[in-house]
């Protein structure tokens, strides 16, 4: 089964490293809850009344990938269960 949630960037962090050239930026995410998705066609209303709150952080090292991130922009998490075996 997967489960998706919509969460919205928060903050977007720049930390300092010890090597030249290399990034670490640490990204904040909140869930997006009641209406914070309602410019969307699919709205938020009814998925966050399930989901009404939560929160991510993560740290990227990956230049390409911390491109990606906006601060204030949605994104879509899906959840796949991965087995261990």
């Amino acid at each position: 089964m997967t489960v998706q949630a919509r969460f919205y960037v928060t903050e977007i962090n720049h930390q300092a490293t010890l090597s030249p050239g290399h990034v670490n930026v640490q990204v904040k995410l909140a869930a997006a809850f009641g209406n914070y998705l309602q410019g969307l066609p699919e709205g938020n209303k009814d998925w966050s009344k399930y989901t009404p709150t939560g929160e991510l952080s993560m740290t990227i090292t990956k230049p390409s990938a911390i491109e990606q991130f906006e601060v204030g922009e949605i994104y879509a998490l899906t959840f796949d269960k991965v087995s261990a075996s």
